[in-house]
């Protein structure tokens, strides 16, 4: 599959999954003839960084659960994301644990009462850092986009913020939207 190949949308990372489905990405990559895999390289309560703490309605400093995950498709990183979540709903359950969730994050949130409804993403450019380079194997001289995502539910209130960087030349974002 060459980079020009592959063309991404939001929708399926946002829908809880079935029982006994796989989780999105893994799905999304088989549909197009790829493996997809995810590294969980950390998982636990940080603080919260300005910009995650904006997304995610807290105050600065304040205790949030993240999952940091390194992306592949066909064992090649495509994609670091960095997954937030109030520390009120996720702490003491497997999205504070490094091991993968059955069926994916946005699933075991709907089961334990956190469905979202209502999604804002932000994509931005900018240069790569020197880990980012190293862990997604490029050049210094390619551009990452930087694709921000927050989730939230029914009253409105944020449930899972997403921060992701992924090589420019290796993405193209699609985004379908229905109105009325």
């Amino acid at each position: 599959m060459s980079d020009s190949d592959w063309v991404s949308t939001s929708m399926p990372y946002l829908t809880p999954r079935e029982q006994g489905q796989p989780e999105a990405w893994g799905a999304e990559a088989a549909a197009r003839g790829g493996k997809g895999g995810q590294r969980i390289v950390y998982a636990g309560e940080v603080a919260a960084a300005e910009e995650v703490a904006g997304l995610l309605g807290v105050t600065r400093g304040e205790g949030v659960v993240v999952r940091r995950r390194v992306i592949e498709l066909d064992g090649v990183p495509c994609e670091l994301t960095d997954t937030y979540y109030p520390a009120d709903i996720a702490r003491g359950t497997p999205l504070a644990e490094r091991r993968k969730i059955p069926g994916g994050a946005v699933t075991l949130l709907a089961r334990l009462g956190h469905r979202g409804v209502r999604v804002r993403e932000d994509v931005t450019a900018r240069m790569p850092g020197a880990e980012e380079c190293e862990v997604l194997r490029m050049a210094p001289d390619e551009p990452v986009l930087l694709l921000s995502r927050v989730t939230l539910d029914g009253a409105d209130r944020p449930v899972q913020a997403d921060l992701m960087v992924m090589p420019a030349r290796r993405q193209r974002l699609r985004y379908e939207m229905r109105l009325g």
